[in-house]
C-alpha cells in the first residue's frame, strides 16, 4: 500500500482542549471501502474521555446519530511506555481510561458499518466532554475502492 497514490489522510480534530466535547469534520466515504480514525490523547486530567465515531446523510452532518455496527478498536493507553497497538473489544465507541497519559485509539471502520440502507455514507469523530487540560486530534486515513491517479475529494457528497 502506498500512503499517498491509493489513500487519502485528512485531518478531522485539530488539537484542541476537550473540556465541552467537540465532533470533527464530516467527510464522505461514499468512493471507499472504510478508513481507519486515529485519535491522539494528551490527557493531562484524570478524566476520562469518550471517543464516538458517527455518520449522517451528507457532509453537513445531516441526520447525524452514532454508528450502529460495532467497529475494530486499538489503542495505545500509554505512548512512554509502549508502542504496542492492544485490540480492544468492538464496539461502537470508546471510553478512554482515567490514566494520565499520551494514547493512540484507532479505529477501523468499514464503509458497510455505516447505515446505507437509510443512505447513510458521512463519517466524523466526536469527543465526550471532559477536562480542559485534555488535549485531544484526529485524522482519519480512507482506504478507496478504485487506485486513481487523482483521489476524489471526501468533503463533497
Amino acid at each position: 500500500m502506498h500512503l499517498i497514490e491509493q489513500t487519502k489522510t485528512i485531518g478531522l480534530l485539530k488539537p484542541a482542549a476537550d473540556a465541552a466535547g467537540r465532533t470533527g469534520r464530516w467527510i464522505s466515504l461514499k468512493e471507499t471501502h472504510g478508513l481507519w480514525v486515529v485519535v491522539y490523547v494528551d490527557q493531562g486530567n484524570a478524566a476520562t474521555i469518550a471517543l464516538t465515531p458517527k455518520q449522517a446523510t451528507n457532509v453537513a452532518g445531516a441526520g447525524a446519530k452514532n454508528l450502529i455496527n460495532p467497529t475494530q478498536i486499538w489503542a495505545i493507553l500509554d505512548l512512554a511506555a509502549s508502542d504496542a497497538w492492544v485490540r480492544q473489544t468492538d464496539a461502537t465507541s470508546f471510553t478512554t481510561d482515567a490514566g494520565v497519559k499520551e494514547k493512540l485509539v484507532a479505529f477501523f471502520v468499514p464503509a458497510v458499518a455505516l447505515d446505507g440502507n437509510n443512505a447513510f455514507r458521512c463519517f466524523t469523530i466526536a469527543t465526550g466532554a471532559s477536562n480542559a487540560a485534555n488535549i485531544t486530534s484526529a485524522f482519519a486515513v480512507l482506504n478507496f475502492r478504485y487506485d486513481q491517479a487523482t483521489v476524489p475529494s471526501v468533503l463533497v457528497d
